[in-house]
């Protein structure tokens, strides 16, 4: 670990299970990181204030969430900090919902503005519930002389402007790993094309050579024609675990999926994501931001992490000790060690609970295993949140506490007890209500109220949209006790 180097400052507000995946990852990683929040930032966080020496911090990493959220913690006052910050040469790297957060709103509060993009929407909405790894394009620097008759016929420059295919002089390539983006940084000779550069129309039987990024449930982006924003890579196929809602696409020939958009008219076929803005980088001052809406620091995800880790350097000046994100098994055990003996019961409990769970939904195939750190769910279900809870407390478990977590712990201790074991209750009785519905259905399609499920949802797990309910009070106690305690985390995972 860099001693003297100031830690990269992660914003984690509304951040959840992708925040403690950024956390962990830069640890990996063998880079300094610091947990902060928007009224940190507000209050000068981007300025000295959590480094020593009064260094600034070289990067702000903004995961995935809800941007909506993530820019109302910031409030005003942090949103602008933001702003000068970046005007003044900081470095900004957004995931998914910190992708997002980046970009422009209709609402001044919604967002940084930092990028003149906007959020996109997608055709259908069962679109947005993708998830899984994609093959890419990336952004391939290529020749811009005039040796035309010594260029390869594959790499002439095709009937329409693409914005992968810049001219050697572009300085986003730079943020591209060399492996992919078509040539090294030394110009070639005139008329010497770059060896791993690919044709735009290469088919999926060559999918392999195309670098493969994970997508959690991710947003699109809105492109317009400014020239300041580069896009670093686009979508090109779907790889071989790549999920459609819960529909696991590999599994699903072409021409079914062909009949169900003629008779029903919906396109499950992944092909509205081809040659959509992946990542994309633009300036700002004399700052520099890259957005993307792959999460680069998904565990065990070689291509991605070789990505992050090169953008640490490019972008930030960093020097990671390694390039890979270990596999993250969240069934490992979490024994509380660290914590003294009047909270480690408590606290494994409270993981039992949520175990036990996501058990029964498994049992019941209303969820299922869809990684070692990731469960998937049928579309519809509160996956999402249980995943977010078992993940914090997984880690809280897993850390050593600060004297401020104990202090915390001595005021939320026993609420936090009581509430595992209301939301196991609560959450089984529906989930298994969920579960007599579905089995029900052909025969007795009304037998569970529907409003009364949706009611019984709402008190446990909250709103899909709004939050809320005994899961998000839990999280919010959860989630500080970390943030407490990442002062006492050990280099490494």
């Amino acid at each position: 670990m860099q001693a003297t180097q100031p830690p990269i400052l992660v914003l984690w507000d509304d951040s959840h299970i992708w925040g403690l995946m950024v956390w962990r990852a830069l640890r990996a990683l063998g880079l300094p990181s610091r947990l902060v929040k928007g009224k940190d930032i507000a209050n000068g966080g981007l300025l000295g204030k959590p480094c020593a020496g009064g260094q600034t911090a070289p990067l702000l990493m903004a995961p995935g969430g809800n941007a909506r959220l993530k820019a109302q913690a910031l409030g005003e006052a942090g949103r602008e900090a933001v702003r000068q910050w970046l005007r003044t040469g900081g470095r900004y790297l957004g995931f998914c919902g910190g992708a997002g957060l980046a970009l422009s709103h209709a609402r001044a509060q919604d967002g940084l503005h930092i990028c003149p993009w906007s959020r996109g929407s997608y055709p259908e909405r069962q679109q947005h519930l993708i998830s899984g790894h994609a093959r890419v394009r990336v952004r391939s620097c290529l020749i811009d002389g005039t040796d035309a008759e010594s260029r390869p016929a594959a790499l002439d420059a095709p009937a329409r402007p693409d914005s992968l295919r810049p001219p050697l002089d572009d300085a986003a390539c730079a943020l591209v790993p060399p492996r992919w983006r078509g040539c090294a940084r030394a110009v070639p000779p005139p008329g010497r094309a770059c060896a791993r550069r690919l044709a735009p129309a290469a088919d999926a039987a060559r999918a392999d050579e195309f670098p493969s990024l994970p997508v959690w449930w991710p947003g699109r982006f809105a492109p317009t024609s400014d020239a300041a924003v580069s896009v670093l890579a686009r979508y090109h196929c779907p790889d071989r675990d790549f999920w459609l809602a819960d529909l696991p696409l590999r599994h699903i020939p072409a021409h079914v999926l062909e009949a169900w958009q003629a008779l029903y008219g919906v396109n499950l076929s992944a092909d509205f994501l081809t040659d959509q803005p992946l990542m994309a980088a633009g300036n700002y001052g004399d700052g520099r931001y890259v957005l993307s809406y792959s999460h680069l620091e998904t565990p065990d995800s070689p291509d991605a992490n070789h990505w992050l880790a090169h953008l640490l350097r490019e972008l930030a000046g960093l020097t990671p000790q390694r390039e890979e994100v270990p596999a993250w098994d969240l069934d490992a055990p979490a024994e509380a060690a660290f914590w003294p003996a009047s909270a480690r019961g408590p606290l494994r409990a409270a993981l039992g609970c949520v175990r036990d769970v996501l058990d029964l939904a498994a049992e019941h195939h209303l969820f299922f295993r869809r990684t070692p750190w990731l469960w998937g769910w049928k579309a519809g279900l509160p996956g999402g949140t249980c995943n977010n809870l078992h993940t914090a407390l997984h880690t809280l478990a897993c850390l050593a506490p600060s004297p401020a977590a104990l202090s915390f712990w001595q005021d939320c201790g026993q609420r936090l007890a009581d509430l595992a074991a209301l939301f196991r209750a609560g959450a089984e009785g529906y989930l298994l209500a969920c579960r007599l519905a579905e089995a029900l259905a052909p025969t007795v399609p009304d037998a569970v109220d529907r409003r009364g499920l949706d009611n019984q949802r709402e008190a446990v797990f909250g709103h899909p949209m709004r939050g809320g309910g005994l899961i998000e009070e839990l999280l919010l106690m959860v989630e500080e006790l970390i943030f407490l305690s990442q002062d006492e985390a050990q280099p490494g995972v």
